[in-house]
């Protein structure tokens, strides 16, 4: 890279106010591009405390181009001039340094928005406060956030939710949905066709699934916390408690709690809708939210409960370790799903993590892709303290 290329870069970094300096080193002049890129950051970073987003120049430390008329055209510059993830990041900066909350809430601006997780937090934090004019606007800036960690994550599901229930025993009866995929290829590769590139199978395995009758099915159930903290959390809780309520093979339960419990099951058909069913905010009772799930234990050795949570319980957390400790007494399996922020880093409350660890639940952060193999190794019974160790030491 040209020393003057590297100049020009820092330039973008340090503003207007560095112009001087950096003179002195080069023939400092801007390329439009550049220039565009200027006014942009500097609407975010450089700002007086009289120059508003989109002031001048004078009022705004380092762009030297005309003023910014609107935000919107803002967004579609930044879209334009910098790289996805770059424009995330100064999304959220522009929400949390200019308080640009309250616009989030604009049709037109929405609009020009890049999915984000940590936007769809703060929207969701805010549900309340949304006009009418934008609830559609919002409504469908969440669906695209959905629609990506859905494609990211339901195929992976259903498979690992799938091989855990289907038994080994094989059925001569026919049915789409319990076809031994593995078994059928791995039979039939003998039979490889290289005109049609394919395997034409010549025999089909199908799983035996008498054993996914009502009293014998698997029950999963989310209980999540939705306190402040828990913005990242919720939306990947909220969309796989919709993959896996989809699927005819086991039992979802999804409970939200803070200090009050609202059982969210209902409204699984639609991960939007469920996510709407969320109050994001307020204090934490976790003893009171386990008392509740326990009603839906049926068959606790086929029982896998996630308490999803920072663990900062506000309640009685000698009731909640107490309850915690009867479940698996009793054979249900439980795990302790903690609170992720930041993409994955971990939030949650130590002492109650290590109480929890003592009574021999695992206990960490899970990155939403390596969760189809947690499901997995949990439904199958599998030890889970190797990949709590390897998530505890943030390896993929």
């Amino acid at each position: 890279m040209e020393v003057k290329e590297q100049i020009g870069r820092w330039r973008l970094i340090l503003g207007q106010e560095s112009d001087k300096r950096l003179s002195t080193m080069t023939d400092l002049t801007l390329t439009q591009e550049q220039d565009l890129m200027d006014q942009a950051l500097a609407s975010i970073y450089n700002r007086t405390e009289l120059g508003g987003f989109g002031a001048d120049a004078s009022g705004r430390g380092a762009g030297r181009g005309p003023s910014n008329p609107q935000i919107t055209r803002w967004l579609g510059d930044v879209r334009t001039l910098f790289d996805k993830e770059l424009v995330t990041v100064i999304q959220n900066d522009a929400v949390t340094r200019c308080g640009l909350k309250q616009l989030l809430f604009e049709p037109e601006l929405l609009e020009n928005m890049e999915p984000d997780i940590g936007l769809a937090s703060t929207i969701l934090m805010l549900k309340d406060q949304i006009p009418k004019r934008s609830k559609e606007s919002v409504r469908e800036f969440i669906k695209k956030i959905v629609e990506e960690i859905n494609k990211l994550l339901e195929q992976d599901i259903r498979r690992a939710v799938t091989a855990a229930v289907n038994k080994r025993k094989h059925s001569p009866i026919p049915s789409a949905s319990a076809m031994d995929f593995r078994m059928t290829i791995n039979r039939n590769l003998k039979h490889y066709n290289p005109e049609l590139k394919t395997i034409v199978p010549e025999h089909f395995y199908f799983f035996d699934r008498t054993s996914t009758t009502a009293a014998n099915k698997w029950t999963i159930i989310l209980d999540i916390d939705q306190s402040g903290s828990m913005g990242e959390s919720v939306i990947y809780s909220s969309i796989i408690s919709c993959i896996l309520a989809s699927m005819a093979s086991i039992k979802t339960r999804i409970v939200a709690f803070d200090t009050n419990i609202v059982d969210l099951t209902e409204k699984s058909e639609d991960p939007v809708d469920l996510l709407f069913g969320f109050q994001l905010g307020g204090g934490t009772d976790i003893n009171k939210s386990i008392a509740y799930c326990e009603q839906f234990i049926e068959n606790p050795a086929k029982t896998l409960f996630f308490l999803i949570s920072d663990l900062d319980e506000g309640g009685n957390r000698a009731g909640l370790l107490r309850r915690i400790s009867d479940m698996k007494e009793a054979g249900v399996t439980v795990i302790s799903l903690l609170a992720i922020a930041d993409g994955g880093r971990p939030y949650y409350d130590a002492q109650t993590a290590q109480k929890l660890a003592g009574l021999g639940v695992p206990c960490f952060a899970c990155t939403p892709e390596l969760l189809p193999t947690l499901l997995e190794k949990a439904l199958k019974g599998q030890d889970l303290s190797q990949f709590e160790k390897t998530m505890k030491k943030g390896k993929p």
